[in-house]
């Protein structure tokens, strides 16, 4: 089990991930086939954008971009550590205000890179998980891969 800023790290990216499939299941897309109908026009149907592959490939390439969108917050209690979105999301009341103002520090960069390196081990089952709309992928994915981004949590802890 991570206790670490992989698992951390992979919370936080699937909470984003999260956020957007459930979204993006509200919408559909038109999408093209190879085949060609007999008036020689090309097939188009209407899809889930949830399920679209472009969509899902868009997200997975800017997901991490959004790491410093969270600081990381222990719970007074139980000590725990985990990261919490603090900025509001595009269509949040406040977000035409908020984006005024540009927060970064290098402080986020572990957990960037973190999200990085999960993407990049784990993109062709993250994208076959919303693929099939698992629900849960946090948990899906944080919990059942212990060695999750090991090398990531050991190169800087926040």
């Amino acid at each position: 089990n991570l206790s670490t800023l992989g698992d951390r790290a992979c919370r936080a990216l699937m909470d984003e991930v999260e956020h957007d499939i459930t979204k993006a299941r509200q919408k559909n897309t038109k999408v093209g086939s190879f085949r060609i109908d007999p008036d020689g026009m090309q097939e188009k149907r209407k899809i889930p954008l949830a399920q679209s592959e472009a969509f899902l490939t868009d997200l997975l390439e800017k997901v991490c971009e959004r790491m410093n969108d969270y600081k990381l917050e222990e719970d007074p209690v139980t000590k725990e550590r985990t990261f919490k979105r603090f900025a509001p999301r595009k269509g949040d009341k406040i977000y035409q205000e908020f984006k005024k103002f540009h927060f970064y520090s290098d402080a986020y960069r572990p957990l960037k890179f973190a999200c990085e390196t999960i993407m990049e081990e784990y993109e062709d089952e993250i994208f076959s998980l919303i693929a099939h709309e698992a629900h849960y992928l946090a948990d899906k994915l944080c919990r059942e891969k212990s060695d999750l981004c090991e090398a990531s949590a050991n190169h800087s802890e926040l």
